[in-house]
């Protein structure tokens, strides 16, 4: 008998893996949390506040408190109810054992516990026990004090009680994330949670946060942790006056929505600024970013094409014969957040990333639709202004048509429309693709004669592109280096939606200098990308490739290093007064081909680092500030970072 034959004859019952309690979670984490990278570790965090965030919704809890431990530990405690603590009838162990150790269980399911929740799934808080090293509750309820500890999902011993004469309620739970599942490593980004925990106090106006972190590194001189409270009474109206403090608005006022229908509520946020080309649209749904969109986005794109075009020919602005102003005319300049709290939502799986409701586009428009043309009716020099800027972002499109007309993606057949200066790779699969955008024709030359030109392409790009912050769409597709770019990768027009079938490479490089030029350069590419079609990097396509800074030789021997701290630890390892070189690359054009692929384009060694958008709001201020019209606000951003960076190794 074969060995492949006396395999299929011991497949049997007993080869049916059967996974119990929260095993299936520490089997495979990233069904759970998406990535067992920094993403899902900071997931766990999440989970954990948007419980106490959903007691806020329920009109129970008023204050959160996250806290980064000195021992590795996140605490995250609230003033809520408290979790249950009597006996569930069905499991026969307490609801706070129950909760913690049972999949899909939780006050989420049923019409009783909420009305509205972002923790949809009920794996909220049992995922983040079963990939915890160990966890302890804390809940205060009904004058007592119940504590419960949890070792990778068991629990350790069973519930303990005594009285508790604070009068207080609330849970708090402390976690310690299991380095055998986050084998990348345990330690939480501040600015990552910060982002989120601020953006959880905008979307729910009134609600405190607190967000400590006790770890020695943040400490300061005096010795005390590092704090900061996030707290708005203005809900989603500060946060959008957040999003525009660097921008110069249309109006001054905030148009704000905030209306019920059918059990869902609408809550909506805009504001047009002068300065800005683009729109910055932020939707949530129930709390949660839904980066790719959803029915309550296309509601409020719906309604408001149609309601400002309404005004256009009420107020004379356009004749009945004109067409149509587009959406993407009427939008431009726009920030906006929109936030629906839906009782039964339907999301495109665990990430949560769309909304699918149908129901809640009609709600969206109608809502949105009369408490806009209210608002613009008593305010006739705010409609007139937005339909100005509307009008002319119309006319400078209308003057662009045929350029745009140039940079739409040809067929193979007219291949030789793609810019002259594109070293193609012989791949005509995308996903397989890759093309590496370098500035000037002597890396251009390295990076040609260094690559796999199978899968990778080369674009050269001749000096600075365009600041396309703050350029309108005309300026933009009659330069020649953006319509390289554009043509080059496959981008289509600005405001279309995004075709990932006409992108011609599914891993865009950034390949510049490693001085002052080449980051200017890089910043103003994802400036670029950021503004033309965002979709590319909150889709993960962009990368930023990252070339060693030195090469030390010592005898027939020689290391890349690719900062500071490579070359520290490669040269401690030499025996002292040991006889070396050093060489610094300031430019990849010093590099030999040979080098270059080696150190930086070879799939097998490179270090490349993709661009992701964790915080959309954060990063559409920033842009603003860097590359904005504006001096003081750059001028202000650069004096309060420039402590932060060590200058003894800046090349001048």
């Amino acid at each position: 008998m074969s060995e492949a034959t006396k395999v299929q004859a011991a497949y049997g019952a007993e080869q049916i893996q059967v996974l119990e309690g929260l095993e299936p979670v520490r089997k495979r984490p990233g069904m759970y949390i998406g990535t067992t990278g920094p993403r899902g570790l900071h997931h766990l965090v999440y989970e954990v506040v948007d419980n106490s965030v959903d007691e806020a919704l329920a009109g129970h809890c008023t204050d959160i408190a996250v806290s980064l431990n000195a021992d590795g530990s996140c605490t995250v405690t609230d003033n809520g109810r408290g979790i249950p603590t009597d006996v569930h009838p069905r499991t026969g162990k307490s609801a706070l054992e129950t909760v913690l150790t049972v999949l899909h269980a939780g006050g989420k399911f049923g019409a009783g516990g909420y009305k509205v929740s972002g923790g949809l799934h009920g794996v909220g808080v049992s995922v983040v026990n079963a990939l915890s090293e160990w966890v302890e509750v804390t809940v205060h309820r009904q004058d007592q004090v119940h504590r419960q500890r949890f070792e990778r999902g068991a629990p350790i011993g069973s519930l303990a009680s005594e009285p508790d004469a604070s009068g207080r309620t609330g849970t708090s739970v402390r976690f310690k994330p299991d380095i055998e599942i986050f084998s990348i490593g345990i330690e939480f980004d501040y600015q990552t949670l910060s982002a989120r925990l601020r953006e959880l106090a905008y979307l729910n106006g009134g609600v405190r946060i607190v967000f400590r972190d006790e770890r020695p590194s943040a400490q300061g001189a005096d010795g005390q942790a590092h704090e900061e409270v996030y707290h708005y009474e203005g809900g989603i109206k500060e946060y959008v006056a957040y999003m525009n403090a660097e921008k110069d608005p249309l109006h001054p006022e905030i148009i704000y929505v905030n209306a019920e229908k059918d059990g869902v509520q609408v809550e909506a946020a805009l504001q047009w600024c002068v300065d800005a080309y683009s729109d910055s649209i932020l939707g949530f749904a129930n709390n949660i970013r839904t980066i790719d969109g959803g029915t309550h986005i296309e509601g409020l794109k719906t309604v408001l094409t149609r309601t400002l075009n309404t005004f256009a020919k009420k107020r004379g602005k356009r004749k009945e014969a004109d067409s149509n102003l587009a959406g993407e005319n009427i939008r431009e300049g726009l920030t906006a957040v929109l936030s629906v709290k839906v009782p039964e939502p339907e999301f495109e799986g665990q990430t949560k990333t769309k909304l699918g409701n149908t129901e809640v586009r009609g709600i969206v428009d109608s809502l949105v639709g009369e408490s806009l043309s209210q608002y613009l009716e008593f305010n006739p020099s705010v409609i007139d202004m937005i339909l100005e800027k509307a009008i002319q972002a119309f006319n400078a499109a209308e003057a662009a048509r045929r350029a745009r007309e140039l940079v739409r993606r040809k067929s193979v057949l007219e291949s030789s429309t793609l810019p002259g200066k594109l070293a193609d790779c012989s791949s005509r699969d995308p996903s397989e693709s890759e093309i590496y955008i370098v500035e000037g024709d002597s890396a251009g030359g390295s990076a040609k004669q260094g690559r796999d030109r199978r899968f990778q392409a080369i674009l050269p790009l001749r000096g600075k592109i365009l600041n396309i912050e703050k350029t309108d769409d005309a300026k933009i597709y009659k330069n020649t280096e953006i319509q390289a770019l554009i043509t080059g990768l496959g981008l289509g027009i600005k405001g279309e939606e995004f075709n990932e079938s006409a992108l011609r490479y599914h891993r865009i490089v950034i390949m510049t200098d490693a001085d002052v030029d080449g980051a200017h350069i890089r910043t103003l590419l994802l400036t670029f990308f950021y503004r033309y079609q965002r979709s590319l990097l909150e889709g993960g396509y962009i990368y930023i490739a990252c070339p060693p800074l030195y090469k030390v030789e010592r005898g027939k021997n020689h290391a890349y290093c690719y900062n500071e701290q490579d070359l520290k630890k490669t040269l401690d390892a030499f025996p002292e007064k040991a006889n070396y070189t050093i060489q610094r690359f300031k430019g990849l054009g010093e590099m030999m081909p040979k080098q270059l692929w080696e150190t930086t384009m070879d799939p097998a060694t490179r270090t490349m680092k993709r661009v992701e958008i964790e915080d959309a709001a954060e990063a559409d201020r920033i842009f603003t500030i860097l590359m904005g019209d504006k001096v003081a606000p750059r001028r202000a951003f650069i004096e309060t970072h420039s402590a932060e960076l060590d200058f003894a190794q800046l090349d001048i």
